[in-house]
């Protein structure tokens, strides 16, 4: 591994680099132990891959600005130590692949001149402060929130309170009540409000608190409707001390402050921050409202330019550029499919852009890129570089424009080929669907797995990584969630479970969702609308011939834009904190269906709610068996299979043989009596058992 010695102006990010470069010397050295190596080098943004000895490197954006300088700085770092690739996430920051360790301080050196870094980007820390992408040109927005974003990340980078917790934790702001950073879904949401105080402007926030994406979606809840600006420092400082304290660090997969919320209670937990904030560096913390100042305007453009294709350029107006706040000016949203845009492109964009737009592009959410501050004249010139590089897609945020994460391109964690789906399902709604181009209330995301990394809980129409069994062997699945989605003003949904597909049969589903939707939905009437009137239950059965796998083909079994075996093979996901396999992925499952047990006996459907806890009750049986090597055919296999293994061995017991507590299914009618005693009987086996599993898994 080369020295390097760079001239930064920041001796505090000068030192950390060196460190760095120390401590994987030490780590190569054998002097420093696997887990405490992969917890600083996570904290410094840098991440294991799928591919072993490569990394993921992830680079912090506040709020996802980028300058034209930055964004060719990384063009030129993801040259020399990367794919000559860049990646949009749906946290606005940018990723870089195949990365070798040793690289990784120099690599940080170049970032740095331009006043990038990989500090926090990933681990238990404050990650990357998001923002809507809109903000500061929003005609809706009651005043610019990137200030404050900037502040927030500024104040929480590097403070001891949050460098090592039990868990990462997310903020993010919105610039207006339609809530487009998804504050129902943050650890800290917040959207600005404005009120008028003795004849003069108070500016100030509502603030949502302990929401979560994530394998176990949980919406946030409102603290304040208005929260002083002043206030809203101390108030997260108050709460990260009280999530540091009280956060879970044993177990991964319950240590979100969304956790601490649920088991402490919301009155609880706002009473230890309220506790805490004597303790606070400041009582009130005033805003420089002058952080992130306006950029400016590109000159005025007295060419005139045709749209090499008027027809698509038309469109492309419609639904990819808007009027800002700021009059005779607009923001052009640039799709970029699947996030990702490789640098020789990057470098075209930038060459034939830079001056018809401002020096402030943001990266958004759903991995495209906002140009701002384009003159009317500007846009044909615009539109025609955009259409020569391939990235003049009309249907942003449409239908059309589909999130997703890496998937099994780079994640340890995917579990499906999530970026070819997601091209797929475009062309295919392009092609299909066309009419779709135009709405912007139904959206399409997909994840690689059962993590949200693609949002897919908070989507109309959502897909999640998953797998199936069928002729004795396994084929790459989609999970289906429908009815998720922003409301406005903190008011979210999270998408409801349908059911599994093969995952080659998604554009089925889409077909079928969104046929239904155009013939039957009333007047005037939103997705979310229709889908509250139709019902959970009626999109079950609306698909449940698609989830019918005695008609499967050959091609199904292998994952989209693979010619490989479909296998499950997963490593230990760094940024989910959690080891994703088969076994955990099926005691997942159980928890899944006991809870739609719960929902299904609260409405009365005492059958449904008992074949939803006997499936329970065999998946938690697979899933301990699968960790001794045995991966039986049939269900009554698991059941016989758990009793001779596990029962009759004595790891586990119980008043009578396993296999007549599971099978009496068949012994009783369906009543709210039996249902309840029956999931009592099957939770109880649930828990027990991913005690075991984490036993064994630690020992």
């Amino acid at each position: 591994m080369q020295s390097f010695r760079t001239e930064l102006e920041n001796p505090v990010v000068e030192q950390e680099i060196i460190e760095l470069e120390r401590k994987i010397r030490s780590y190569r050295e054998g002097k420093m132990v696997e887990d405490k190596f992969k917890s600083l080098r996570l904290a410094r943004g840098i991440y294991g891959q799928r591919q072993p000895g490569v990394q993921m490197i992830r680079i912090k954006l506040p709020f996802g600005k980028v300058t034209f300088k930055q964004l060719l700085r990384i063009a030129d770092v993801s040259d020399e130590y990367a794919s000559s690739n860049i990646h949009f996430t749906t946290r606005q920051d940018i990723q870089i692949h195949f990365v070798s360790l040793d690289r990784t301080p120099e690599l940080w050196a170049q970032l740095a001149e331009d006043d990038m870094t990989l500090r926090e980007a990933c681990g238990n820390t404050v990650r990357n402060v998001t923002a809507s992408p809109a903000a500061g040109i929003d005609p809706d927005e009651p005043f610019d929130v990137s200030p404050y974003a900037r502040t927030t990340f500024e104040y929480f980078v590097r403070n001891p309170i949050c460098a090592e917790m039990g868990r990462k934790f997310k903020i993010g702001f919105s610039s207006s009540d339609k809530d487009t950073a998804f504050s129902y879904l943050q650890d800290f949401g917040f959207i600005p409000k404005v009120r008028i105080v003795e004849g003069e402007e108070q500016r100030g926030f509502t603030v949502m608190y302990g929401g979560g994406l994530g394998a176990q979606p949980i919406l946030a809840q409102k603290i304040h409707d208005f929260l002083p600006e002043d206030e809203f420092i101390p108030l997260i400082e108050a709460t990260i001390r009280v999530f540091d304290r009280y956060g879970e660090r044993n177990n991964r997969n319950k240590a979100r402050f969304k956790y601490v919320v649920q088991k402490l209670g919301l009155e609880e937990v706002l009473r230890l921050v309220e506790e805490e904030r004597l303790a606070n560096k400041t009582q009130h913390f005033v805003i420089d409202r002058e952080t992130v100042a306006q950029p400016e305007p590109p000159a005025v453009f007295k060419g005139e330019v045709e749209p090499v294709d008027a027809k698509a350029y038309e469109i492309w107006l419609k639904t990819n550029t808007f009027e800002q706040k700021q009059s005779g000016f607009y923001g052009v949203y640039v799709k970029v499919p699947t996030g990702d845009i490789p640098t020789a492109k990057a470098r075209l964009l930038i060459e034939g852009i830079q001056e018809h737009v401002a020096d402030d592009m943001r990266v958004t959410q759903d991995q495209n890129l906002l140009l701002k501050y384009a003159r009317k004249a500007s846009l044909p010139h615009i539109y025609n570089v955009l259409h020569s590089l391939g990235y003049a897609h009309y249907g942003f945020n449409s239908t059309l424009d589909v999130t997703t994460c890496p998937g099994t391109d780079t994640c340890n964690l995917g579990i499906s080929n999530s970026t070819e789906m997601a091209r797929v399902l475009e062309r295919y709604i392009e092609e299909f669907h066309h009419d779709f181009v135009y709405e912007q209330n139904l959206k399409i995301k997909i994840s690689g797995c059962m993590n949200a990394c693609g949002q897919h809980s908070l989507a109309h129409i959502g897909f999640h990584g998953g797998s199936l069994k069928a002729a004795g062997k396994v084929l790459p699945a989609a999970q289906v969630m429908i009815g998720g989605g922003t409301v406005g003003n903190g008011v979210g949904r999270i998408a409801d479970r349908i059911t599994k597909v093969p995952t080659k049969r998604v554009t089925q589903v889409v077909d079928l969702v969104l046929n239904d939707f155009k013939i039957n939905k009333l007047a005037d009437e939103s997705f979310h609308e229709y889908y509250d009137r139709q019902t959970k239950d009626y999109f079950y059965r609306l698909l449940k011939p698609i989830a019918d796998l005695s008609t499967l083909t050959e091609d199904e079994f292998l994952d989209w834009g693979r010619e490989d075996v479909y296998n499950t093979a997963i490593g230990v996901g760094e940024c989910a904190g959690v080891v994703i396999d088969l076994v955990a992925t099926l005691l997942f499952e159980t928890e899944e269906k006991l809870e739609l047990a719960k929902q299904a006996l609260e409405k009365g459907s005492y059958a449904d709610a008992i074949y939803h806890i006997y499936s329970s009750f065999v998946w938690t049986a697979k899933a301990l068996l699968l960790d001794k090597g045995v991966n039986a055919s049939t269900q009554i296999a698991v059941i016989n299979e758990f009793e001779t293994l596990y029962v009759q061995e004595g790891t586990f017991t119980f008043p009578t043989a396993f296999t007549e507590r599971v099978l009496q299914i068949n012994k009783y009618e369906p009543s709210k009596e039996f249902a309840e005693a029956y999931l009592t009987q099957a939770t109880a086996f649930y828990y027990e058992a991913a005690e075991y599993r984490q036993a064994v898994v630690k020992a």
